[in-house]
């Protein structure tokens, strides 16, 4: 089991650090991978069920060659590190129960939409 705590407490660190906005909603991806698209899929619509928005299951081919099935579970939130470590803490579970593979959680950095990063100045 991977030490959620650390991991989220880390990750929400470094957004800040960078100027991610602290009061703003976050997409948080919850990452789920099995070579069984079957059990895959039982867990999608669990996950469905439980208020998650699920991407659509792609085929992704590892570096040693083998394949999985890959899908998110999203939910917008704050970044409440108590919040989001619960859910990493309850999905892990639901995917052992499922007997897939749960691969942890990720979010994007949310900053000012209005800066310009537009370096051709005239």
């Amino acid at each position: 089991m991977e030490n959620w705590q650390e991991f989220t407490e880390d990750t929400i660190a470094a957004l800040l650090e960078d100027g991610s906005d602290p009061d703003a909603l976050y997409t948080i991806e919850h990452h789920f991978y099995d070579r069984d698209f079957a059990k895959l899929e039982k867990l999608a619509v669990e996950l469905f069920k439980l208020g998650y928005e699920v991407t659509d299951a792609e085929e992704v081919e590892f570096e040693d060659g083998g394949n999985a099935w890959v899908f998110d579970a999203i939910r917008e939130q704050s970044l409440d590190a108590d919040s989001i470590v619960a859910d990493a803490i309850k999905l892990e579970e639901l995917a052992k129960k499922h007997k897939v593979e749960y691969d942890g959680w990720g979010t994007y950095f949310e900053g000012d939409e209005d800066v310009d990063y537009d370096d051709d100045e005239e």
